[in-house]
């Protein structure tokens, strides 16, 4: 019984700092937004707020997984939502003197701190328990993540645009220019100043929370194979889950990340626009819920993924195609209805690639690190380095959406690398062993 209790106490520990990676996570979404019309972006600009978070995963992954070998995974804990804290605070002087510049500095600090809270906290919550069930426990921490998303949409929202729209607008239209529309983007501004107080408020009292939690020691299993004469450069499937991350991170953050961008390039009204994240992050959650009733016991890990990337090259596929589906389909349409039905669709398929993203992580990570024996930190480090890939195709989309031959829309044609590459390591890489080795993998 004091044993059980320390496991769901040990859970309920990490799924609280799961929590914490989704609100800083998801939030960005809004920053995106926020940031575009407060420091006047491009799209392109405007993608280096994603950029700057996740491109400290590839930076700072390989220290952190070494970090955590000398202070272990509570010391790691500590030391990253120290890290966030600090970059949380820098938005203070960032707001108040409008430096872009400035911002995206605090967004790679806080990435750094997380980069080591996730480099702790993934791997701990995938060998607290036996690795066919780990796809289950990294999906009861996911709909903490996102649940975590859905609460600093609205909260962050709320307090960053709340009575700004209609000066906003005016703005945008060229109805406000010089003096005038300088004080309303600097009121703007410094609308982000309370919130990341706060923000680093929790960080510091989390950090005393893990400190008073005393998590216990978890040891590595030796496996029956010789592991311990084996360089991690000897396990090809690692490798393919590396990118596989890479990939998938990516895919996840433009689905998410540009949907209020993308709703206002399909010209949906401005209230429509900010519940779409929300709804992506619900459709997530219901993956997460799904992937908890039916994994392992109804489908492997494998196999849901192998159905989740055909749901989501399928959903894609729609997303852009939508409106020669809907022409095809009613070609008695108005020109005006055939877009309105089109731009519908289309974002109700890119909201719902959420869903099929939700078992992706889950099972990925333990695909991609079972069998590793002592190199499991190390392998946990090029997993959460492999997060970069939020950084990188994220830049590339918000280029993308820039080109006028191109746009937003088209743009989404990026998605089908990921999926197509993810679908490989479902089928093929997860299963290739070095030295001859069997796979074990399910």
């Amino acid at each position: 019984m004091e044993q059980k209790n320390k496991y769901a106490f040990s859970l309920f520990v990490i799924g609280t700092l799961f929590f914490v990676f989704g609100f800083i996570t998801w939030i960005n979404g809004i920053l995106m937004p926020f940031l575009k019309a407060s420091c006047e972006l491009t799209t392109f600009q405007a993608s280096f707020v994603p950029f700057a978070f996740y491109i400290s995963y590839f930076f700072m992954a390989i220290p952190s997984s070494f970090l955590i070998k000398k202070v272990g995974y509570s010391g790691g804990m500590m030391i990253g939502l120290i890290t966030m804290a600090i970059g949380s605070i820098l938005f203070v002087p960032a707001a108040i003197t409008r430096q872009f510049g400035l911002f995206l500095t605090g967004l790679f600090i806080q990435g750094g701190g997380l980069t080591l809270l996730q480099a702790a906290s993934n791997p701990y919550a995938t060998i607290l328990g036996p690795i066919e069930t780990a796809a289950r426990r990294i999906s009861i921490m996911g709909v903490c993540n996102k649940l975590a998303g859905i609460i600093g949409f609205y909260t962050l929202y709320q307090a960053l645009f709340s009575g700004m729209q209609d000066e906003l607008k005016m703005i945008e239209n060229g109805i406000v220019t010089g003096q005038a529309k300088d004080m309303i983007l600097q009121h703007l501004s410094e609308q982000v100043i309370l919130p990341y107080v706060i923000i680093t408020a929790i960080f510091i009292l989390l950090v005393v929370f893990i400190k008073l939690a005393k998590l216990p020691k978890i040891e590595q299993q030796e496996e029956n194979f010789d592991n311990e004469h084996r360089s991690i450069f000897s396990y090809p499937y690692l490798w393919f889950g590396v990118f596989a991350i890479f990939f998938y991170v990516g895919a996840e953050v433009i689905a998410i990340a540009y949907l209020i961008p993308y709703g206002k390039y399909l010209h949906f009204a401005d209230a429509a626009t900010q519940n779409f994240p929300k709804y992506a992050l619900f459709a997530l959650i219901i993956g997460y819920l799904l992937g908890l009733v039916t994994v392992p016991k109804m489908i492997s890990q494998r196999q849901a993924l192998i159905a989740h990337l055909i749901i989501a090259i399928a959903l894609t596929s729609v997303a852009v195609c939508s409106k020669t589906i809907i022409g095809f389909l009613q070609p008695s349409l108005a020109p005006n209805e055939l877009m309105e039905l089109s731009a519908r669709l289309s974002i109700a398929c890119i909201i719902m690639l959420s869903f099929a993203h939700a078992i992706m992580w889950p099972a990925i990570w333990p695909l991609s690190i079972h069998d590793l024996g002592r190199h499991t930190e190390v392998a946990s480090g090029l997993l959460v380095m492999a997060i970069a890939g939020g950084a990188v195709m994220s830049l590339i989309y918000g280029k993308l959406c820039d080109m006028p031959n191109i746009g937003n829309q088209s743009a989404y044609c990026l998605l089908f690398v990921s999926y197509l590459y993810i679908l490989f390591f479902a089928i093929t890489g997860c299963k290739i062993q070095g030295k001859n080795k069997q796979s074990k993998t399910k």
